[in-house]
């Protein structure tokens, strides 16, 4: 059955020319993405989109559907600002603050989905450090922000979880494993450490001492998560990264799992001076 997303996806496929690109502006994965549209050429009976190795193309059919399909968004999104005219949410500003590594790999989609069905309401998003985020959410400088591991108490939107992950040089014997076998804490603590903070104070000198433990050499400590990858391959010790953060280039890299298994969520947390905000309320109910 397809509906408006499937919809929005094919149009923004041929304005990409991608399919990983137009799953990344509609918010959707991009094994998901190319379900939609197999279900949407399955159902119409005719092939809309021509698979090439470097691009994709819409065929002549596709090309005739796509001006139905958007003046079909066009009308709809009318309604939409009819709708969101009707209940306030024809204009406003909601400030999101949030660590950089969730700016980075999370937000932009939900930013994106949200601009596009309210385009009255300004979104700014700021980025500085998990404490940074608490206090500007503590005196009602932002509307929202991203919080790790929120306690159940905050009522937090969950928008993501991410596995914390053991960064290797291929050649240290920790490397040798498979990456069923994993590694335990215990066995990277005496190792020379690249820390890596992300900007947040749940890291894994944090995780690391949560689970009684300590670092005996940390050789570097670095903001930049991508900066540890580098300095791993390098040989300057190993690290723990969570798995957003890992590069898509391993070479000279083994990358294992944690055992047991540790992970961090991301939940949107309301300022309390916000929490009345139609525009707010909306964005948190598109989640």
């Amino acid at each position: 059955m397809m509906n408006l997303s499937h919809w929005r996806l094919l149009a923004a496929v041929a304005d990409t020319r991608n399919i990983s690109r137009a799953a990344e502006l509609v918010g959707i994965s991009q094994s998901g993405a190319s379900q939609a549209l197999a279900q949407m050429e399955s159902a119409l009976g005719s092939k809309l989109l021509v698979r090439e190795r470097r691009e994709v193309s819409v065929t002549a059919l596709g090309e005739q559907v796509l001006v139905h399909a958007r003046a079909m968004l066009a009308q709809f999104d009318a309604i939409r600002a009819l709708a969101d005219s009707a209940q306030g949410l024809h204009s406003g500003r909601i400030r999101l603050a949030t660590f950089p590594s969730v700016l980075a790999t999370v937000l932009p989609a939900l930013i994106s989905s949200f601009r596009r069905r309210h385009p009255g309401i300004e979104l700014v998003a700021l980025e500085g450090t998990d404490e940074e985020v608490e206090e500007w959410l503590a005196a009602g400088t932002v509307e929202l922000g991203v919080v790790l591991n929120p306690e159940p108490a905050r009522q937090a939107a969950i928008i993501g979880r991410d596995e914390w992950m053991a960064v290797i040089p291929a050649s240290h014997a920790l490397g040798r494993r498979n990456s069923e076998q994993g590694v335990r804490l215990s066995e990277l603590v005496g190792e020379p450490f690249v820390l890596a903070t992300g900007g947040c104070s749940v890291h894994a000198q944090s995780l690391v001492e949560e689970a009684g433990l300590m670092l005996s050499d940390i050789r570097v400590t670095v903001r930049d998560l991508a900066s540890a990858a580098v300095l791993v391959r390098e040989g300057l010790g190993v690290s723990i990264l969570p798995e957003s953060a890992l590069p898509e280039n391993r070479r000279g890299l083994r990358v294992l799992r944690l055992q047991p298994r540790a992970y961090r969520d991301f939940g949107l947390v309301c300022s309390q001076v916000a929490r009345e905000s139609a525009p707010v309320q909306a964005f948190l109910r598109e989640l």
